[in-house]
């Protein structure tokens, strides 16, 4: 099983948009996954109320952030969202389940700043620097043409850490998440353009 966190401090950069469509995809194709919620809002969780259960199935993994927890036995995929501001025992519990971490990060000097911390506590963690923990960075609704994408693009290229693609902005992760859906629950053809921008952050997750 693998156990893959969505984790960035900075509020408001994509973190359940990553979670749900990553969950989306590994259910569209035939896992058994769940999706666990370490924010007290439960916004994920809220999400998987909406989904009709004629949909692949994403199970609703309850982790209790004061204690250890285990995924439900035989599970193949599991994905983590986490709060805004997280730290303390539910970072630790996030990194304590993860074999991998997905760093989401928009295009403004905020956001930038924030996460720079964030990333220089996680490569402090011991199982980060041992290499049982892969992290890697997306770029969250970015748009080439513009100066603050210039920015992202400059502070990813000094991280010793993969890049794993750029997402664009679009409604279509809002309008589908309105539903329950992810790009994996609708034609093709009308998410095409976000599908081929998934492809390396698949290819990562899919790696062992």
């Amino acid at each position: 099983m693998t156990v893959i966190v969505v984790a960035n401090p900075k509020g408001g950069v994509g973190k359940s948009t990553l979670a749900t469509n990553l969950a989306g995809y590994f259910a569209a194709n035939g896992e058994w996954v769940a999706l666990a919620d370490l924010d007290k809002q439960r916004s994920a969780h809220g999400w998987l109320s909406l989904r009709a259960d004629t949909l692949p199935k994403i199970e609703e993994w309850g982790v209790n952030p004061d204690a250890p927890a285990k995924p439900p036995k035989g599970l193949e995929k599991a994905i983590v969202d986490t709060p805004a501001g997280v730290h303390g025992n539910r970072l630790a519990l996030a990194l304590q389940l993860a074999d991998k971490v997905i760093v989401p990060l928009q295009p403004s000097m905020f956001d930038i700043l924030a996460t720079q911390d964030f990333l220089a506590k996680l490569a402090k963690e011991k199982a980060v620097r041992k290499g049982s923990i892969q992290v890697g960075v997306v770029g969250m609704r970015v748009d080439a043409r513009t100066r603050s994408a210039d920015q992202l693009h400059r502070f990813v290229e000094g991280l010793d850490l993969p890049v794993l693609a750029f997402l664009r902005d679009t409604q279509n992760y809002v309008q589908l998440a309105a539903h329950g859906l992810t790009i994996w629950d609708v034609a093709q053809s009308r998410v095409e353009k976000d599908l081929e921008q998934w492809q390396p952050i698949i290819d990562w997750a899919q790696k062992k």
